[in-house]
């Protein structure tokens, strides 16, 4: 085909040496007037690096080279090392701030004196420290503020007992035998300070008894457990006046759940004995409570009158003055009010003195207290 039979607006793909044949391969200084596609692997075209290689080019109308649109190049080694540092540090950062996050968190239970951190580090519903959770230690440091020392007077003379702080104004629980038959009732708190007290209620059928101090407000109260989750083995913290010693710390298990535990009902049973349950100081003669358990008498006559309880038993020591005082769990919960113990040497005749705990103690389980506050209360107790 000749030049002048080519259709109107072809050009001719390679030159003509005249003869209407084309010339193969075409002269060096030719140019195709469109460029063939780079093939895979190859430089991108400008190469990177280059201004026409980012947003297309600056000048170019974001075109590419030569107004072509341009593939997304790849980030350069060098912005890449840029990068990674940048990515780097802020993990850094974060690890930082979570490791920071826990510091802060330790020394928040570490420095607990605050007021801050005390509200966490206590254990829910009770004043015993997390980290002196299960320890006799921590147990005793919170619960001690709550027991107190009774005296009481009577005909019979003095005696001491212990009791429970169970209000912030004052209201005490303690055995019935410890303030029966009172003519006057002095308490001591922890701290040494005095108050009278009257009684709201008795329940001699129960042991249980209930007196207010007179005047008294803003007192750390004891927390009141829930008796009929406790078991055998379980270790227990009895807290009381032994002897006229004031908060007097002793520690061991439970030994035995629902024994059956026989105590002089009122003031003129056993010889007035349930006024000479602590130290002994009055005409009475110094002998400590006694009880009956399994159709015996321990401690003295028990009298005509009497009144039986399922009691908690424990091997924590007890001695003549704990009567009324706490048997603590270790979450730091009243689990029973200590009521009876059998000493071997009063039996035989002896003297308070002379008498102590060989290990049998007897406590009032808490939900009978909790069963009876209601009445005590109402001063309908029987």
């Amino acid at each position: 085909m000749t030049e002048s039979q080519r259709p109107s607006g072809e050009y001719p793909m390679y030159p003509s040496y005249g003869n209407g044949e084309a010339a193969y391969p075409p002269p060096p200084s030719y140019q195709p007037v469109q460029p063939a596609a780079p093939d895979p692997g190859t430089a991108v075209w400008p190469a990177p690096g280059t201004a026409d290689a980012y947003a297309g080019g600056a000048g170019h109308g974001g075109g590419g080279a030569h107004g072509l649109p341009q593939p997304a190049p790849e980030p350069s080694a060098s912005r890449r090392r840029v990068r990674r540092p940048v990515a780097l540090l802020a993990a850094v950062a974060i690890a930082a701030a979570i490791v920071g996050g826990g510091t802060a968190t330790v020394i928040g239970r570490l420095t607990d004196g605050t007021t801050t951190s005390t509200a966490g580090s206590v254990i829910p519903g009770t004043t015993v420290s997390q980290s002196s959770k299960g320890t006799v230690s921590g147990v005793a440091a919170a619960l001690s503020p709550t027991i107190v020392e009774i005296g009481a007077t009577s005909t019979a003379g003095q005696s001491t007992g212990s009791g429970v702080v169970i209000t912030s104004d004052g209201e005490i629980v303690t055995n019935n035998h410890v303030i029966a038959g009172a003519s006057s009732i002095k308490v001591t708190l922890s701290t040494g300070k005095t108050y009278d007290a009257e009684v709201l209620g008795t329940d001699a059928d129960k042991d249980l008894a209930l007196i207010k101090l007179q005047g008294a407000s803003g007192l750390k109260t004891a927390t009141l457990g829930d008796s009929s989750q406790v078991a055998v083995g379980d270790q227990v913290v009895a807290i009381g006046s032994p002897e006229g010693l004031t908060g007097t710390v002793t520690s061991g298990i439970v030994s035995a759940l629902d024994r059956d535990v026989t105590v002089a009902k009122d003031s003129d049973s056993g010889s007035g004995q349930e006024q000479n349950q602590g130290q002994g100081r009055g005409q009475g003669g110094g002998q400590q409570w006694p009880f009956e358990f399994g159709g015996q008498q321990f401690n003295g006559d028990t009298g005509d009158s009497t009144t039986t309880y399922k009691a908690i038993q424990t091997d924590a020591s007890l001695n003549p003055g704990n009567s009324g005082g706490a048997l603590i769990n270790m979450n730091g919960e009243i689990i029973g009010i200590n009521s009876a113990m059998y000493s071997a040497s009063s039996s035989s005749g002896s003297s308070s003195a002379a008498a102590g705990s060989v290990g049998l103690g007897f406590a009032i389980p808490v939900n009978t207290l909790k069963a009876d506050l209601d009445t005590l209360r109402a001063g309908n107790g029987s």
